[in-house]
């Protein structure tokens, strides 16, 4: 009898070590939302997303926000210009895609409230793997300031 719930147990542990959401196969790291100033209705999320399999992220939700979309800056001709990613980002398997100022990022707006250092935003992202299935995880970022991971400028060529 005892020898029986052992391996009844052990089965159950080696099949829930094996049967994970795919969500498990990407991980994210340092997530964070740039604080904001009373009265600004948008904010960009950042992070590190690495998935083991190919996917892409395809959605991102937070209630803080009634709308929220994955977004690219890119130069083009010489002007800065951000867009939204309509089909999502590519995940490439076993590479880290870096959520950062100045690059890729997730554009929180329509801001319900002021987005205050200290405070910590939900997100949910949706990732979709080859097979198409879609997972979600969910993720707990910190409001850091205005400042944080600002690009850096070089004035030193202006003339004041």
């Amino acid at each position: 009898m005892i020898c029986t719930i052992r391996v009844a147990a052990l089965a159950t542990l080696v099949s829930a070590a094996f049967v994970l959401p795919a969500h498990a196969q990407v991980t994210v790291k340092d997530p964070w939302v740039r604080a904001t100033v009373s009265q600004q209705k948008a904010t960009g999320a950042f992070m590190q997303i690495t998935s083991a399999q190919d996917a892409r992220l395809v959605e991102a939700k937070s209630p803080v926000a009634g709308v929220v979309e994955i977004h690219e800056m890119a130069m083009e001709k010489d002007v800065m210009r951000m867009r939204a990613l309509p089909n999502g980002l590519d995940l490439p398997a076993g590479k880290t895609v870096d959520l950062k100022s100045g690059g890729y990022h997730v554009m929180l707006m329509d801001l319900k409230q002021q987005m205050k250092e200290g405070d910590t935003v939900s997100m949910t992202l949706v990732v979709e793997g080859k097979d198409k299935k879609r997972s979600t995880i969910e993720v707990k970022a910190p409001v850091k300031p205005l400042a944080a991971a600002a690009p850096k400028m070089d004035h030193s060529q202006h003339k004041h």
